[in-house]
């Protein structure tokens, strides 16, 4: 299996991190990345952990951020679709595959 994230997932991740560069500093922008790796990496190991989430995708929160990453898991790939902020636009992903 391999891990794929998706275009807009990893805009939206550079988004998020530069904003907590910008409103706070450095060192949160690049804790934001660091804590998304950390998360994409448990998900990848053990697929199962995510919570059933709108369909056949799966969600998992991030530590100390108000973000998830949503995926979904095929026989041939992890796929991380969107990390989504828990109030901002919920379900704008949606239509994502």
């Amino acid at each position: 299996m391999k891990l794929v994230i998706a275009p807009l997932a990893l805009a939206e991740l550079h988004d998020a991190a530069a904003f907590y560069t910008l409103k706070a500093n450095v060192e949160l922008g690049l804790a934001f990345v660091a804590e998304f790796e950390r998360t994409a990496n448990v998900v990848f190991v053990n697929p199962l952990l995510g919570a059933v989430f709108r369909g056949t995708r799966q969600r998992y929160l991030l530590r100390r951020f108000p973000y998830s990453i949503i995926y979904q898991v095929t026989a041939e790939e992890l796929r991380i679709l969107a990390v989504a902020h828990h109030r901002r636009r919920p379900g704008y992903w949606a239509h994502r595959k």
